[in-house]
Parts: structure tokens; C-alpha cells; sequence
């Protein structure tokens, strides 16, 4: 098994601090083989893809718990998937958890089990708590500061997000594998929380020492959507894709990216090559969350530009449209509707709205079920009323809800489709009232964009 830093055996890892209850040295190495494509985002094929390890995983020591623990969590962090509608990922959290009870684990351990297992059942602020005791105790255990990243970034935690990192991330020495993505993780932290320049040394610094570091290109990107450097986006895209291109797993994201620099320059048909030759082809190849939303929110900025996209819906909810039930995360709903009513499916958009509308009404400690019925039900209605010609509807929906939607998670870019749904609304509303929603003062430059607070919107 071939890697650049070799992979951690059992004695490895105790000497790391991070003592994992197998005596499978292989087993060990392929948990070290699993984590590292996670943190790097790629799927590499000299370690054998991150499905590869896992099945290779589950042979080498089947009663391993964290062998469990990275493999469930994996699924569930990935929000295609949820134990209440997927029979075989339910089993396998319970296998997990039975398995932990046969053995005497770690602390460590015993809190990634039970971490996973709260996370599997919705409750994602309670997960975050069970991996920052680990964190704690274990600064530089990766499996929880990524995971909890994740997580915290599902919730639009924002501050906590950064700062879950910054309490670590003085441990991670240059020493320690995988460290000098820790800077990545951390830049984007302090990205989301719009301290921009601290965020670009330490994603720069990152990329110094490994150019692959797709996570930091990803930060760079956002930096400069987030400051309408549109050109200089343009151009570190552009000189750094070679680096970035074959990162699987957010190479779709950043080329995304990229699109939204071209559409801030009204340069459609350039938006729609990247669409039609990279993100398209990863959504079909991969059917990965990320995907996804990354595919419906151009289509989605596209169209309220009035740039015809045509079959390209019907693509899009090929995929969607089985994820209709799911309700795993709020944010994927929202997307999720998107596809359906851009591709006219009346009987996918009825499904999706009639049963979040019965997640909300017994969520139980789901979080994104127990937000549904004041955020993520109002915004789902504010898609369809934007498709039903109703733009005023759509002002009265969104307006008060519009600095709660963090709660539904993603970035500040991602959501900012919402804030141009609003804008889009309220300039073509017949109220009065409504149209002052978009009145802007005398800065041009800004183009109403929600980054100049002086704006009324």
C-alpha cells in the first residue's frame, strides 16, 4: 500500500497518543488510509479509494470499533443517507454500537461511538459536544475535528466551526501527519467568520507546502467571492487547477467556483461550458451531495439571470429525485426543490413538501426537523412561489427569515443564492412596500450585493 507518509500500524498510533483497540496492524493502516483521503478529499488510488480501505477494513478485524465508527460516520457526514429511511445503514450503527459494548475501548473510543450514533439520529449540536470532549483531551485526533467540522458547518455554526480548530490547532507540529491540512480546515473557519486576510496566509501557507491541498484552493476561491474579486478569482482558479483537478471529491466544488466568478461577469455561456464539461459529468459519476447542490444552485443563479438552461433540470433530478424523503439536511431540501420545480415535476415538489411537513411535525431530536416548520418550510414555499410568478409572496416568506437562514447551513456563497432569490423578488414585486425592500442608496459599485451592509437588502 503505497503512500507518501507511511500509514500508521498499531504502535503508531500509540505512539501517537491515539491507541486504537485492534491488534490488526493491517487494520490500523487502512483506518490511516481511510482518514487521509477524507482530510485530502480525493479518492487515491494507490491506497485502494476510500471504499477500497473500508472493505479491506471490515476483513482485516471485523469487530474493530473505530473500523465501524470512520465507516458509519463517513456515510452519515456525506448526508446522502439516513438511518431512518436506509435499513442497512440503521443495522450497521446498531452493529456498531453492539460491538463497542463487547469490548473494553478507550474513552476516546467510546465517545466516537456514541458520537456517530447521535449524529445518525439527527442530533447534530449534541455529536459536536461528544467530539469536542475529544478533542479535549486528544487535540490531534483528526476523525473528530473533521467530523465535528462538518457538522458544525451543517448547523451554521459558524464561530464554532473556526474556533473548534483554533483551540487545536497550536498541537498540530509539523511532525504530525496530515498537519498541514489543519491550516486549510482552520482558513476556512476564519473565512466564514469574514476574517479574510488571517484566512488567506494560513490557506496560502497550506498550499505552500502541498499545492494538492484542494480544501485550501476551495478557501482561496471563497475569499475572493466574498471580497467581488472576481477577476483575481478568475486567475488563482485558472493558474491553480492543475493542482486541484483531480481532487474527486471537491474538484466539482471548486470548478463551481470558478462558474460563479463567470456568472458575476455575466459571462453565461462560459458558466454553462464549465457546467456542461465538469460539474455535470461529477454529479453523474458521483451522485455526492456536493454534487448536487453544486449542480442546482447554477442552474438555479442562472435562470434568475434569465439565461435559459434547458433540458439540463431534467439531469439534475435523475438524481434528486430519489432524495425527496430524505430530509437529512434543510439545505439539501431547499436544492433538492430547486431541481423538481426547475424541471416542472409536480408530483417530486408535492412529495418533498408534504413530507418535511410531517418530519416537522414530529422531529424529535432531529435539528434540521425541529427548524423545518419556521425556517426551512417557509424557504421551500418561497421556491415555489418564485416559480408561480409570485414575487411578492416570495418577500413576505424570505423577508423574515432571512438572517436565520445560517441555521440551515453551508457557506456565507452557497446561501447567498437565497439572498439574490430575495433581491430578484423584491425588485419585481407590485407592492410598494415591497419594491423599498430593494431600494439601494447611492453606491453602485456594490450592484445590491449582500457584502455592502449599507444596503437596504
Amino acid at each position: 500500500m503505497a503512500a507518501t507518509v507511511p500509514l500508521r500500524d498499531c504502535q503508531a498510533w500509540k505512539d501517537a497518543r491515539l491507541p486504537l483497540s485492534t491488534t490488526s496492524n493491517e487494520a490500523c493502516r487502512l483506518f490511516d488510509a481511510t482518514l487521509t483521503q477524507y482530510v485530502k478529499w480525493t479518492n487515491d488510488q494507490g491506497l485502494g479509494g476510500i471504499e477500497g480501505c473500508l472493505s479491506k477494513l471490515k476483513a482485516a478485524d471485523p469487530t474493530f470499533a473505530m473500523g465501524h465508527a470512520i465507516a458509519n460516520g463517513l456515510v452519515l457526514i456525506g448526508t446522502g443517507s439516513s438511518v431512518r429511511l436506509d435499513k442497512e445503514l440503521d443495522a450497521a450503527v446498531k452493529t456498531m454500537v453492539e460491538i463497542s459494548k463487547t469490548q473494553p475501548l478507550t474513552h476516546r473510543e467510546q465517545l466516537h461511538v456514541s458520537a456517530v450514533e447521535t449524529f445518525a439520529k439527527g442530533n447534530f449540536p449534541k455529536a459536536c459536544e461528544l467530539w469536542e470532549q475529544i478533542l479535549q483531551d486528544h487535540p490531534t485526533d483528526m476523525l473528530a475535528l473533521k467530523f465535528s467540522h462538518d457538522a458544525y458547518f451543517y448547523l451554521g455554526y459558524q464561530e464554532q466551526m473556526r474556533d473548534s480548530v483554533a483551540r487545536v490547532y497550536p498541537f498540530w507540529t509539523p511532525d504530525i501527519s496530515l498537519s498541514s491540512y489543519v491550516k486549510g480546515i482552520y482558513s476556512f473557519g476564519l473565512m466564514e467568520t469574514n476574517l479574510y486576510d488571517q484566512a488567506k496566509k494560513l490557506a496560502k501557507e497550506a498550499l505552500a507546502i502541498n499545492p494538492t491541498d484542494a480544501w485550501s484552493v476551495h478557501t482561496v476561491a471563497h475569499i475572493h467571492e466574498m471580497r467581488a474579486e472576481v477577476q483575481e478569482g478568475l486567475e488563482f482558479m485558472q493558474h491553480s487547477e492543475a493542482h486541484w483537478k483531480d481532487s474527486d471529491m471537491l474538484a466539482c466544488h471548486n470548478y463551481w467556483h470558478w462558474a460563479l466568478y463567470l456568472i458575476e461577469k455575466g459571462e453565461y455561456e462560459a458558466a454553462l461550458t464549465i457546467y456542461d464539461d465538469h460539474i455535470l459529468p461529477s454529479l453523474r459519476a458521483s451522485g455526492a451531495m456536493l454534487d448536487v447542490v453544486d449542480s442546482c444552485s447554477m442552474l438555479y443563479r442562472l435562470q434568475m439571470e434569465g439565461v435559459s438552461v434547458g433540458e439540463r433540470w431534467q439531469d439534475v433530478l435523475s438524481v434528486t429525485r430519489k432524495h425527496s424523503r430524505d430530509h437529512i439536511l434543510l439545505f439539501n431540501d431547499a436544492h433538492f426543490l430547486m431541481a423538481s420545480l426547475g424541471a416542472g415535476d409536480a408530483q417530486t415538489t408535492q412529495e418533498l413538501l408534504s413530507t418535511l411537513r410531517d418530519a416537522s411535525e414530529s422531529p424529535g431530536e432531529n435539528c434540521q426537523h425541529l427548524l423545518a416548520r419556521d425556517v426551512g418550510l417557509p424557504l421551500c414555499q418561497a421556491l415555489v412561489e418564485a416559480q408561480d410568478g409570485s414575487p411578492d409572496r416570495v418577500v413576505e416568506l424570505l423577508l423574515p427569515i432571512r438572517y436565520r437562514l445560517v441555521q440551515i447551513g453551508g457557506s456565507n456563497a452557497q446561501r447567498d443564492v437565497f439572498n439574490q432569490l430575495l433581491i430578484h423578488a423584491a425588485l419585481n414585486c407590485s407592492s410598494g412596500l415591497h419594491k423599498h425592500v430593494a431600494r439601494v442608496p447611492e453606491v453602485p459599485t456594490c450592484l445590491g450585493r449582500r457584502w455592502c451592509p449599507s444596503l437596504s437588502l
